[in-house]
């Protein structure tokens, strides 16, 4: 039994004509319904027309979005591309595809929504997985908001190296807004402090006179550093280090995460065993590794954006916090409802507003003389003085 189809609505959607003054403005009225079947609309500005599904991941697939949804689900909870493969008679090169549209469908949605500097923070967690593919092993690192469980970044890198840090917490600063007083919590990795105090400066103007602004970090900023020493498998020792900030500002920052009492990365720690979990690529001494490192950065966002906007958190639906189904996102202020996979994939981003472009060339400061007036000349032989 098919869906029932909703009416269109084009006071919810925008113009995606790059070139057009009106693009991205919704409620507006510069849009008409075109047609139903299939479903268009019009720009009254630029009098172009453009399809609904234009814009989010299922834009030019003739396959009945239900079926979409459901093998992105599927996708997104751990289950392997063969088994859809053979439960729903799919070509292996249909379920990758379709999982590297949702992939960069939710990277595209994570960084319009989350990374804008908006996530009130006051402690992060950032640890790394060593993903090993076919002839190829990968570092994932990620980083997550401990007070809300929101995932904020992930990078996926070859190499375990600085700049794979420096990219790390490039995303982390975006979501966050400048000078705010936090806590990082990460392993003992030598290049994390000085990749996060290289993030978390702003540039301040020191002098009252011409001078170039300086760049000085955070006041309220704080880095610990956990490292575990395992014996057998089992950690036997744990040292906790505070690198940069006081004690007192450490304390009082994590005061504020509920059930945190001491310096750790636990938090990170089950966000990586989720990671494993619902990424087949990442379950160790499978048959379905990863072959490239695109198909392991498209399941990252797949899977943490699924996580932060469709599925309830237990620990944040408990009576002891907000006493609903509620996700990372909720919590974080970012959306007042549990998504569905197909609203995520549905979303659409609306592009950047239209500038005028500025005039070109030396502005004309004076008027140009008036053009001189021809005499006509007279016809025939001119006339003799008698």
């Amino acid at each position: 039994m098919k869906a029932q189809e909703q009416p269109l609505d084009a006071s919810t959607q925008f113009c995606p004509n790059e070139a057009c003054a009106a693009r991205g403005i919704t409620g507006a009225g510069t849009l008409r319904v075109h047609a139903v079947h299939p479903p268009r609309y019009r720009c009254v500005t630029c009098k172009q027309t453009f399809s609904a599904r234009r814009g989010p991941m299922m834009a030019g697939l003739r396959t009945p979005a239900e079926l979409v949804v459901l093998v992105v689900t599927l996708l997104c909870s751990g289950c392997p591309a063969q088994a859809i493969v053979h439960a729903f008679d799919l070509d292996e090169r249909t379920v990758a595809d379709w999982q590297q549209r949702a992939g960069k469908h939710c990277q595209r949605t994570h960084e319009a929504l989350v990374e804008r500097g908006q996530v009130m923070s006051s402690q992060v967690q950032a640890d790394e997985i060593r993903a090993k593919g076919r002839k190829m092993i990968a570092w994932i690192a990620l980083a997550m908001d401990a007070t809300r469980r929101l995932w904020l970044a992930g990078v996926v890198s070859e190499r375990r190296d600085r700049a794979l840090a420096d990219r790390l917490f490039h995303h982390v600063r975006a979501c966050l807004p400048p000078l705010r007083a936090l806590l990082v919590c990460t392993d003992g990795w030598a290049p994390y402090p000085k990749s996060i105090l290289r993030a978390c400066r702003e540039q301040v103007k020191q002098t009252a006179g011409p001078g170039r602004c300086c760049l000085v970090g955070w006041p309220g900023l704080c880095i610990a550093t956990v490292i575990k020493r395992t014996e057998k498998k089992r950690v036997v020792e744990i040292t906790r280090t505070l690198v940069v900030g006081t004690a007192e500002q450490a304390g009082g920052l994590l005061a504020r995460t509920k059930g945190c009492k001491e310096f750790n990365t636990a938090l990170i720690e089950r966000f990586n065993g989720t990671m494993r979990e619902r990424l087949a690529a990442l379950t160790r001494k499978c048959r379905h590794a990863a072959q490239r490192r695109d198909t392991l950065e498209r399941g990252m966002y797949l899977v943490g954006a699924t996580y932060n906007w469709c599925w309830p958190h237990h620990e944040l639906s408990g009576k002891k916090h907000f006493g609903y189904p509620c996700t990372p996102a909720m919590a974080a202020g970012l959306t007042d409802h549990c998504w569905s996979v197909a609203e995520l994939l549905s979303y659409t981003v609306a592009p950047a507003p239209w500038v005028a472009p500025k005039p070109r060339g030396r502005p004309r400061t004076r008027s140009l003389p008036a053009p001189a007036v021809l005499s006509k000349r007279p016809r025939g032989r001119p006339r003799k003085n008698l």
